[in-house]
């Protein structure tokens, strides 16, 4: 009911949502892999309870049909991890808790009432979305927490908490609901990369018991090369993040000096970094995990083929995340999530990550 190698693909979602919008890993990232985990799993347990009648015939050796779990215990673990999920979330903040909610009720949707129909692919997509956007809203809260208790001395004094987060001629702080929304736009072209990648799995997913013809795991396999490309490529800095413009002091001009999380922003952006050669080799090695079990299927669209190429694209959401990590920047995140692939392809060979 809960397939193991699966679980890894799902703490990368919320550290490349961190470093999408230009954070460390916080209290906030570690609350947002927590809800993750939980809510992922909750809908591996509702989709084994709904599909338990399918499953009987085409997937009797599942939990439900051979009679390891009752349906009964399956649909409470689903209901139990997604309270969990959404208490986790709400710890992070109340943008982590809306965007949680959302999360979960496209799991429930999906499960229930969308799997099966053509809105089914896009469901699945949107959640991967949401999930790395939940990883963005909570880290994000974590570091404006931090910032505004963090004391500032101004003329002797230490500036209220008020003046920290929205000082006037700075624009909002990160802790305001502008601050969210700009910092979640930030995180949107990572999001919608890693939901093309699950749209493209999921439509094979469908086939996976049947098989079917070799233009879908070709069509799978040139979307894989679009995104490997594009994951590649430096993100476009948006508005916040470019130089204030000078202010005028008497009869001279004064550029403000960034605050520290900017001037690291510029560091990482800076020419002759090793962001762009960083990102395009994680990119590259995304599009060969993904690529060869989807040529293979492509060559036999044998049940059996369209299985593995199903599990390695799942796999294949780790180095997809290390690569959108590392071209915000954060290589160190990239490396240590590329750990998680062995580890996920040792126990697929013992446990079916679908």
């Amino acid at each position: 009911m809960l397939r193991v190698p699966a679980v890894f693909s799902v703490p990368g979602d919320a550290l490349a949502g961190a470093a999408a919008a230009g954070h460390r890993a916080n209290r906030g990232t570690a609350l947002a892999v927590c809800a993750s985990l939980c809510l992922y799993e909750a809908g591996m347990a509702l989709n084994d309870w709904a599909d338990r009648a399918l499953d009987a015939g085409e997937r009797p050796h599942r939990p439900i049909p051979s009679g390891r779990i009752a349906p009964g215990a399956a649909l409470g673990a689903a209901a139990g991890l997604t309270a969990a999920g959404l208490g986790l979330a709400a710890a992070a903040g109340r943008p982590a808790l809306a965007t949680a909610t959302t999360l979960a009720g496209t799991v429930w949707a999906y499960d229930l009432w969308l799997k099966n129909t053509p809105a089914g692919p896009a469901a699945m997509a949107a959640a991967r979305g949401l999930d790395l956007l939940l990883g963005t809203a909570a880290t994000a809260t974590a570091a404006a927490r931090t910032e505004a208790a963090a004391p500032r001395p101004s003329r002797g004094r230490l500036l209220p908490a008020r003046a920290r987060t929205g000082r006037p001629g700075t624009g909002p702080g990160p802790g305001t609901g502008s601050g969210a929304a700009r910092e979640a736009r930030r995180a949107l072209p990572s999001a919608a990369l890693l939901a093309a990648h699950t749209y493209g799995v999921t439509l094979v997913s469908r086939r996976e018991t049947t098989g079917g013809s070799t233009a879908l795991p070709l069509a799978a396999l040139a979307a894989v090369g679009g995104i490997a490309r594009s994951a590649g490529r430096n993100p476009v800095p948006d508005k916040a993040s470019w130089p204030d413009p000078p202010r005028r002091r008497g009869s001279r001009a004064v550029r403000p000096t960034p605050p520290p999380a900017r001037r690291r922003t510029a560091a990482r952006t800076a020419p002759g970094g090793d962001r762009p050669a960083a990102g395009a080799a994680f990119a590259a090695l995304y599009g060969a995990t993904a690529a060869r079990p989807l040529l293979h299927a492509a060559l036999n669209p044998s049940p059996h083929f369209y299985q593995r190429a199903v599990g390695g694209g799942i796999r294949a959401m780790i180095p997809l995340q290390a690569s959108l990590a590392a071209r915000a920047g954060r290589t160190g995140t990239a490396t240590a999530l590329l750990a998680l692939v062995p580890l996920a392809r040792r126990l697929s060979r013992k446990v079916s990550p679908t």
